[in-house]
């Protein structure tokens, strides 16, 4: 995904100002008459000055109004920034559910599952969510048969596509130290992949944890003192909270590193690859439509990424003494001078 335009993410500011800033919207105007208010439960994992969730609840916020919804005439926003914490996301998932939305759009599985738990019946529509299936939130992919559908952030085999970028823009690299979150589905998946292909690609795999910031110094700190190593992050909530300190110890143990999301190379890393999450918020708002307009979440079946971006940071490069190779920067989707 490339940089937008000023004036889009301006646009996208107001809309949130507009829709959902506040916790709720406290005062209705009058809706036109005859025309039904319906109530959108807005569940994010993320603080209200979290500017990359301000991007995302904007996608979502603008693609609803170009969809027809505004407030005041036919909408209300009821918007919970209930943090990373877990105690507070289920506190916020209980009040939220507690005033009876018409549909609830939750970010990630931290506030899919305690709003699964506090409902059956709410629809609930997530944009991200790396492991529907396994997670329990749906009953398949193509019938989700209960109340909640949306968008997967990850397909597993994707995590192969990260060794291979270690290997294109770092030849050199014959080990590769894996940090994921064995507490997600996702993490021991995306390893397995990673594993099984690491023989074809001649690069040996370690697997690391991130349940805490040390734990994560001392896996780097002790990886890094062989040579030849690279790092792969796979997704995972705790990778964003350990976002800078992961950056920094790369750079610090000059390990290049693959990453799932562009936030991460914006900050000072390497490459990354995966899906547009904004583009999939925007995805969203069309089930959200779809669910207001009388159609079943378990009738909506959970649909896989279609928007990838490929951005690669030339200084983290240049920094590493790499030279990035002219066939990938040919397939960036941004690149970072």
């Amino acid at each position: 995904m490339g940089p937008q335009p000023r004036g889009r993410l301006m646009r996208r500011r107001e809309l949130i100002v507009l829709f959902g800033g506040a916790a709720t919207w406290p005062i209705m105007a009058r809706a036109q008459q005859g025309e039904r208010v319906r109530r959108i439960g807005v569940l994010l994992p993320a603080t209200a000055d979290d500017a990359r969730f301000q991007t995302f609840v904007g996608a979502f916020l603008q693609e609803m109004q170009s969809l027809g919804w505004s407030i005041g005439r036919n909408a209300r926003i009821d918007t919970r920034w209930a943090t990373g914490d877990a105690a507070a996301i289920r506190k916020h998932a209980a009040e939220l559910v507690a005033v009876t939305p018409d549909v609830i759009f939750a970010y990630g599985a931290s506030t899919v599952g305690p709003l699964l738990q506090a409902t059956r019946t709410i629809p609930v529509v997530f944009p991200v969510v790396s492991d529907p299936v396994g997670n329990g939130f749906v009953d398949s992919l193509g019938r989700p048969g209960g109340n909640a559908t949306g968008f997967m952030s990850f397909e597993y085999t994707m995590a192969g596509k990260w060794l291979e970028l270690l290997k294109q823009i770092a030849p050199g690299v014959a080990r590769a130290a894996v940090l994921r979150d064995t507490g997600s589905p996702n993490g021991n998946a995306m390893f397995g992949v990673i594993q099984a292909m690491a023989p074809s690609l001649r690069v040996e795999v370690m697997p690391g944890n991130m349940r805490d910031a040390d734990e994560i110094e001392r896996f780097l700190a002790t990886f890094a003192r062989a040579p030849n190593g690279g790092l792969i992050v796979t997704t995972s909530g705790l990778a964003y909270n350990y976002r800078d300190l992961i950056i920094a110890l790369a750079v610090r143990h000059k390990l290049p590193a693959v990453y799932f999301e562009h936030v991460f190379v914006a900050a000072g890393g390497l490459v990354s690859y995966g899906p547009d999450f904004v583009e999939q918020c925007r995805q969203a708002a069309h089930y959200v439509d779809r669910i207001l307009k009388g159609e079943k979440p378990a009738d909506l079946p959970v649909q896989a990424p279609t928007k990838f971006a490929l951005v690669i940071n030339l200084k983290a490069a240049k920094a590493l003494g790499l030279t990035v190779p002219p066939s990938l920067l040919a397939q960036a989707s941004e690149v970072i001078e």
